[in-house]
Parts: structure tokens; sequence; C-alpha cells
């Protein structure tokens, strides 16, 4: 599976609004995603784990 890349848009209480690279919109529970991650963080998910890039 080739890693996509996310920047973090919002955040609204538990859940945190991404957008790829390519534009595409998602929004995840801030529990699965690492410690510290803020709003302007950009994430990788790879293998189904994130990671702080």
């Amino acid at each position: 599976m080739d890693p996509i890349y996310y920047t973090v848009r919002a955040i609204n209480g538990d859940y945190a609004d991404l957008i790829t690279d390519d534009g595409l919109g998602h929004s995840i529970t801030m529990f699965l995603l690492p410690e510290g991650t803020t709003v302007g963080s950009r994430l990788k998910l790879e293998n189904f784990q994130w990671e702080l890039v």
C-alpha cells in the first residue's frame, strides 16, 4: 500500500478534518492520530499506521 499524505484542516471536538494532497477530504477520530497532531500538521498513512511528518 502506497503512503497517503494528509494535512489537518480543522479539529472539531474529537474529530480531525483532513485533506489529501489530491484534494480529497477525510474525517477521523483524534484517538487514532499520533499525539501532538494539531491544525496544519502533515500526516502520512501507510500500512494502516499514522505518522507525523
